[in-house]
């Protein structure tokens, strides 16, 4: 889906230097979904990208992965860890070589777990090409008010990664 008048843009980061993460703080409540959108690329090849929530550090999270490369099929699951996360190991030092995708649903409301649906997408051909489907979920009933992402291995996000955040009003 094209960014049009559904989305809404709320904020947008481009990265000048080479930085260890995004964080988005004091999120609205005000839409009933928020979409990240990340064109991005790593200080060194073979990392995740990963997603915490309002600083929660704790072991709430959980995915489900389906992972595709045009010659191998994969599945995968986790639980209980302390983000969410991909698990590709594919993210390329090619400036802009990788996109995710980051869906948040009902993440305003307060009775519920939040999941979040994403896709990432390894446009050339370094250490993995292909995509990744998954669905996370947040084992928390707070409204998300801020998100961190960042790459795995302490790896730094590169200068010139952009991301950018959503809001969607009734999806």
């Amino acid at each position: 889906m094209a960014a049009g008048s559904t989305y809404t843009p709320i904020a947008t980061t481009t990265l000048s230097s080479a930085t260890s993460n995004i964080t988005f703080s004091s999120i609205s409540g005000s839409y009933t979904d928020i979409i990240l959108v990340c064109q991005f690329s790593g200080a060194s090849s073979g990392q995740s990208p990963y997603l915490q929530i309002n600083s929660d550090t704790g072991t709430n999270y959980s995915g489900t992965l389906l992972t595709g490369n045009g010659t191998t099929a994969a599945s995968s699951r986790y639980s209980s860890d302390t983000q969410i996360s991909d698990n590709s190991k594919g993210i390329s030092t090619t400036a802009g070589a990788n996109i995710i995708t980051w869906h948040f649903q009902n993440y305003s409301n307060t009775t519920t777990y939040k999941t979040v649906l994403f896709r990432t997408t390894a446009l050339d051909g370094a250490s993995y090409q292909g995509v990744t489907a998954g669905v996370g979920l947040w084992r928390s009933t707070n409204a998300i008010t801020s998100i961190k992402f960042y790459l795995s291995g302490s790896v730094n996000l590169a200068s010139g990664t952009t991301a950018t955040l959503y809001g969607i009003t009734a999806a």
